[in-house]
C-alpha cells in the first residue's frame, strides 16, 4: 500500500482524470446526460404502467416512454456532434453538427421507402437504446468531419457577410460530405451499416453482459477508481452502452413472451447500489448511530439522508473512503461480492430480471427492489445485500473508528496545548 497508493495518487488518477476531459469523451458523456431528463420520463412511464397493472381502468402511458426513452439514441445522435463542436471551440456551428448527426443517423438506420405511396418506414428499435452503439459511432464520425471541415472556410472571419451567412457557406461541404458517405453506403452499394455495426459490437456487448463484465465494470467504476476520486462518469460510455441496450432487449424479448436475460442493465444494478456505489448505506449507518468518534458521528449523520437516496459522495469524501487504505479495502470487497450475488440470483432464477425501464437510480433499496422487478423477492434480495455490505464493513469500520478516537484525542492535546 505504501507503494501503490502514491503511485495511484500522483501517476494513474491524474492520467484517469485527463481522458474523462478529452473533448471526444466527454462529448460522449456530456451528450448521455443532456438526454438523462428523457430517461427519467421513460423510467416514470413505467411506475404509471405499474399502476395499470393492478387498476383496469387507469390509461396506458406506455407511449410517454416510446416517445422519451424510445428515442434515446436519436437524441445521442444529435447531442454528441452538437458537445462536440461545444468541445473544440466550434460554438457557430453546433447546431448545424447536430442537424447533420440527425440527418446521417436516419441514414444509416436503412430506412424504406415506398415508391408508389412515398411513404418511407424506419425501424423504431433503432431510435431506442438498441441503437445506441451506432448513435455513439455515428455522432462521432460528424463531430470529426465537422471539426476537420473548419480548417476550410469559404468565408474568412474577416468577411462582411453577417456570421449567419457566413455558417451556412462554411458548413456546406461538411454536411455535403457528411450526406454523401451516408448516401453511398445506404443507397448505392445497399449497405445496412447500422445491422452491420451492431455486428461488429455484438461480441463486446455479449462480453459485457457476460459475469466477468458485470462484475469487472461495476467494481472499476463504483468501487475502484471512486476510491481514488475519479468518478464513475468516466466509464459512463461504456458502462450505458451495455446497459441501456440490454434492457431493450429484455423489454422487446418480454413483449414477444421470451424470457428476459439481460442482467447488467440500470435497473439490476440499482439493487445493488444501497447508498451509492460499494452498498455504503450500511457504513453510513455505522457512523451515524454506532461510532465512538464524535467526528465520524458528525460525518454519518450528515451523509445518512443522501446515502438513503443512493448519493454518497457525502461518505466517500466526506469520511473519507477516497484515498483512506481501511475503508477502501471494503468498498472494493463490497464492489465484487455485491454485483456477484446479484449475477447468481438472477441466473438462478431466485430473483427476476428486469424487463421494463426504471433509471430512478435514486429511489431507497427495498422500494427499488420492487419496483424493478415487481415481486417480493427483489425486495428480500436488497436486504440481504445490505446484510452482506454490513458484514463487510463492521470489522473495518470497528478499527477506523478506533484510529478516529486517537487522532481526535491528539488533535484536541494539541488545540489544548497551543
Amino acid at each position: 500500500m505504501n507503494k501503490f497508493m502514491p503511485w495511484m495518487t500522483n501517476s494513474f488518477a491524474p492520467k484517469v482524470n485527463k481522458f474523462a476531459k478529452n473533448a471526444w469523451v466527454a462529448s460522449v458523456q456530456d451528450a448521455i446526460v443532456s438526454g438523462m431528463p428523457m430517461i427519467l420520463i421513460g423510467s416514470f412511464a413505467t411506475l404509471l404502467a405499474i399502476i395499470k397493472t393492478y387498476v383496469a381502468w387507469f390509461p396506458d402511458f406506455s407511449m410517454i416512454s416510446t416517445f422519451s426513452f424510445g428515442l434515446f439514441s436519436l437524441y445521442i445522435a444529435i447531442m454528441i456532434p452538437n458537445a462536440v463542436m461545444k468541445h473544440k471551440k466550434h460554438l457557430e456551428i453546433e447546431k448545424q453538427a447536430g442537424l447533420a448527426g440527425l440527418a446521417f443517423f436516419l441514414m444509416l438506420t436503412y430506412p424504406k421507402f415506398n415508391l408508389n405511396t412515398g411513404a418511407v418506414t424506419f425501424d423504431s428499435n433503432a431510435f431506442g437504446t438498441g441503437g445506441m452503439i451506432a448513435a455513439l459511432l455515428s455522432g462521432l464520425f460528424v463531430g470529426l468531419i465537422m471539426h476537420l471541415f473548419t480548417k476550410i472556410q469559404f468565408v474568412k472571419e474577416d468577411s462582411s457577410l453577417p456570421d449567419f451567412i457566413a455558417v451556412w457557406f462554411n458548413t456546406l461541404l461538411p454536411i455535403i460530405v457528411i450526406l454523401l458517405v451516408g448516401w453511398l453506403f445506404t443507397f448505392q452499394l445497399h449497405i445496412n451499416l447500422f445491422n452491420a455495426i451492431n455486428s461488429v459490437f455484438s461480441p463486446l456487448i455479449h462480453l459485457g453482459q457476460s459475469y466477468w463484465g458485470l462484475v469487472i465494470l461495476m467494481f472499476l467504476g463504483f468501487s475502484f477508481l471512486y476510491s481514488f476520486g475519479i468518478s464513475s462518469w468516466v466509464l459512463t460510455p461504456v458502462i450505458y452502452a451495455i446497459e441501456l441496450p440490454g434492457i431493450a432487449a429484455n423489454q422487446a424479448a418480454h413483449a414477444a413472451g421470451h424470457a428476459a436475460t439481460n442482467i447488467f442493465t440500470v435497473e439490476a444494478t440499482t439493487m445493488i447500489l444501497i447508498g451509492g456505489g460499494g452498498a455504503t448505506l450500511s457504513l453510513c449507518i455505522m457512523m451515524a448511530f454506532l461510532a465512538k468518534s464524535s467526528r465520524l458521528r458528525m460525518i454519518g449523520k450528515a451523509a445518512l439522508i443522501p446515502g438513503i437516496f443512493n448519493i454518497n459522495e457525502p461518505l466517500v469524501f466526506g469520511a473519507p473512503i477516497a484515498f483512506n487504505p481501511i475503508l477502501m479495502v471494503p468498498f472494493w470487497i463490497s464492489g465484487i461480492v455485491t454485483p456477484t450475488l446479484l449475477w447468481l440470483s438472477m441466473k438462478l432464477h431466485m430473483v427476476p430480471i428486469p424487463t421494463a425501464p426504471f433509471q430512478m437510480w435514486y429511489t431507497p433499496g427495498p422500494i427499488a427492489g420492487w419496483l424493478v422487478t415487481k415481486s417480493i423477492a427483489g425486495i428480500i434480495f436488497v436486504l440481504v445485500v445490505f446484510a452482506v455490505s454490513w458484514l463487510i464493513y463492521w470489522p473495518f469500520f470497528k478499527a477506523y473508528d478506533k484510529q478516529a478516537i486517537a487522532q481526535d484525542l491528539a488533535w484536541a492535546e494539541e488545540e489544548n496545548e497551543e
